[in-house]
């Protein structure tokens, strides 16, 4: 069997897949570099690429990426619990995009912003810091689109988005480029779905860009609490 070859490495603001947009493209504002191995960081490999808006990236599961309710180590099970359904209904697990999957590798549509020599400038990613990539390829609108497709039960719900309070002295603690990007995962609902009607004024916190961000959720709207 051919072993996948690591040719970049994404680096990006999240260092844990909490907080992290669950799918690529949510949040627009989040952004990453990709960053070549030596072996593959030639610029004649990206010949053309600057003539497409968004790419593909075949990608694996990095050690910040994986929670400690992934148990690799275990056999593999056809069946998984969604978040979205409220961790209780079980799916195949080709029906979702679970982690807990046979083979530990992830599939996104990226927008490509820029290319800086070999590094290349991307927007709307779902992957942690220190991603492998395992391959790039261009998105093709005419191919890759297809308008009429069914999105099952993943279907998003308009209503899943929360009111972000977020205190003038602690959001000036945040780089601000950095802001927009952090107040959209926010408005997400960083929470597991099926902790989503909880309202008992748990704090919950992930690390962001380097900082430490706590908040609580009440109803509908969220909190940050602190910075650090």
């Amino acid at each position: 069997m051919t072993e996948l070859k690591k040719i970049a490495v994404l680096h990006g603001d999240f260092t844990t897949k909490f907080g992290l947009p669950r799918q690529s493209g949510v949040v627009p504002e989040l952004c990453g570099v990709i960053e070549f191995t030596d072996e593959y960081k030639n610029t004649d490999a990206l010949r053309g690429l600057e003539g497409y808006s968004h790419l593909w990236l075949i990608w694996g599961f990095s050690e910040g990426f994986v929670s400690r309710s992934d148990d690799r180590s275990a056999k593999w099970n056809p069946t998984i619990r969604p978040p979205r359904l409220g961790g209780n209904t079980r799916m195949g697990v080709f029906a979702t995009r679970s982690p807990n999957r046979p083979n530990p590798i992830g599939l996104s549509v990226v927008k490509l912003e820029k290319i800086d020599g070999t590094d290349l400038y991307v927007s709307g990613i779902d992957m942690v810091d220190d991603t492998p990539i395992y391959d790039i390829k261009p998105y093709l609108p005419h191919i890759d689109a297809i308008p009429d497709a069914l999105g099952g039960f993943a279907v998003e719900e308009n209503g899943d988005r929360l009111n972000v309070e977020f205190p003038d002295e602690l959001l000036a603690l945040i780089p601000e480029s950095k802001r927009s990007a952090l107040i959209e995962c926010l408005r997400g609902d960083p929470r597991p779905s099926y902790q989503a009607a909880r309202t008992d004024g748990r704090e919950y916190g992930f690390p962001y860009a380097g900082f430490d961000v706590k908040f609580m959720v009440h109803g509908t709207t969220l909190t940050v609490t602190d910075i650090k």
